[in-house]
């Protein structure tokens, strides 16, 4: 091989190590995954209906609420009914909920969830009477009817029950239309656009401009906060081509330091750059057990019994304290939160006690990062 053949392949093979390197320091990901333009939101609906067609699992008659609710849709039908004669268990009062998109059109289709509000046992195979649900301006955006499919079941008879997950609630896919149209107001009054970070990073948010400023000249973008990029558009044509432009735009979010913790399955994630200071950690249990037991004690008398007598009961109490056999005391130099719970786990500590020994670093000052207690 000729030596400027070569000298090309070495130089390409070091440019391909530079690229990875850069590569597993930090990876690049739109900015669309970071956050949104604000006044790109959803909007929720609530109303408030009645499902019927159940076998015996609907609200009792004595709910006041689900009588009244079937006499006035009987009423709406053009039968008058009085809420006391209503005695059925196949119905059931519920709250039914949605989210309408940020961008939505007449007759589009959106998915609603529906849950009891009485003492109803089971919304299995109920059907959705049709329901205006609300946005928070109590005005009617869309309608909400259908067959309602419920993840659970409960059967009862004689004190017997047998459950599974929970059956008051279900879904209707695409049960609700829509009737009122709304568009996302993206662009503000002063002719920027804003973009919202979902986490506050002041790092973030000052590579979100640069990345903007650098991609697009005919665009100024600043740094409003923490949470904020204001993007002053008044020189872009197409406002929505301008949104996609910025929205594929290539960034390398900075991380966050955190460890969260969640103590009822005993979960600990931290990312990989979570360091912590020189330090030393004593990790054990005493046990402490008492057990107490009690002896009666009946008098005897020899001839016959005295009634004037009564026995005795006598306590004896005793006392173990016993020290865990997994006891530890383990020093670590300056290292990352995956290394200490990998030296926790070779000396035998259990995750409990992980996680009490990751709230005594934090609390001693050595572990530079937010613990999140879920």
């Amino acid at each position: 091989m000729r030596p400027s053949i070569l000298g090309a392949v070495l130089a390409a093979f070091v440019g391909v190590l530079v690229v990875l390197h850069g590569q597993a320091q930090a990876q690049s990901v739109p900015i669309r995954s970071l956050g949104r333009f604000q006044g790109w939101q959803g909007q929720a609906l609530v109303g408030y209906g009645v499902v019927t067609g159940l076998t015996g699992t609907g609200d009792s008659p004595r709910n006041a609420v689900t009588q009244r609710a079937i006499a006035n849709v009987l009423g709406r039908l053009g039968s008058n009914l009085s809420p006391d004669d209503v005695r059925s268990r196949n119905v059931a009062a519920v709250m039914v909920t949605a989210v309408l998109p940020a961008s939505a059109n007449p007759g589009d289709r959106i998915d609603v969830n529906v849950t009891s509000i009485g003492d109803a046992r089971s919304l299995a195979g109920g059907v959705l009477l049709m329901t205006s649900l609300t946005g928070p301006d109590q005005q009617p955006r869309a309608l909400a009817q259908g067959a309602l499919v419920v993840g659970g079941y409960q059967f009862a008879s004689n004190q017997n029950a047998e459950q599974r997950n929970f059956p008051t609630a279900g879904v209707i896919t695409d049960g609700a239309t829509v009737e009122v149209g709304v568009e996302a107001q993206t662009l503000q009054p002063n002719g920027e656009l804003v973009f919202l970070l979902r986490e506050a990073n002041v790092s973030t948010a000052v590579r979100v401009a640069d990345a903007v400023n650098a991609a697009a000249p005919h665009l100024r973008a600043r740094v409003g906060d923490a949470d904020m990029v204001r993007i002053d558009v008044s020189g872009a044509g197409d406002l929505y081509r301008t949104m996609a432009l910025i929205e594929t735009l290539s960034v390398s979010p900075a991380a966050s330091d955190r460890v969260v913790v969640n103590e009822r399955t005993g979960t600990v994630v931290a990312g990989g750059n979570v360091r912590l200071d020189s330090v030393a950690i004593s990790q054990g249990d005493i046990r402490v057990s008492v057990r107490q037991r009690n002896d009666a004690v009946q008098p005897v008398v020899y001839g016959g019994l005295n009634e004037g007598l009564t026995g005795l009961v006598v306590s004896n109490t005793a006392i173990d304290v016993a020290e865990d056999a997994g006891d530890a005391v383990v020093s670590f130099p300056n290292t990352t939160v995956g290394d200490l719970m990998e030296g926790l786990a070779r000396v035998g500590v259990d995750t409990r006690g992980k996680i009490a020994v990751l709230q005594a670093v934090k609390a001693a000052g050595a572990l530079h990062a937010d613990l999140i207690i879920q």
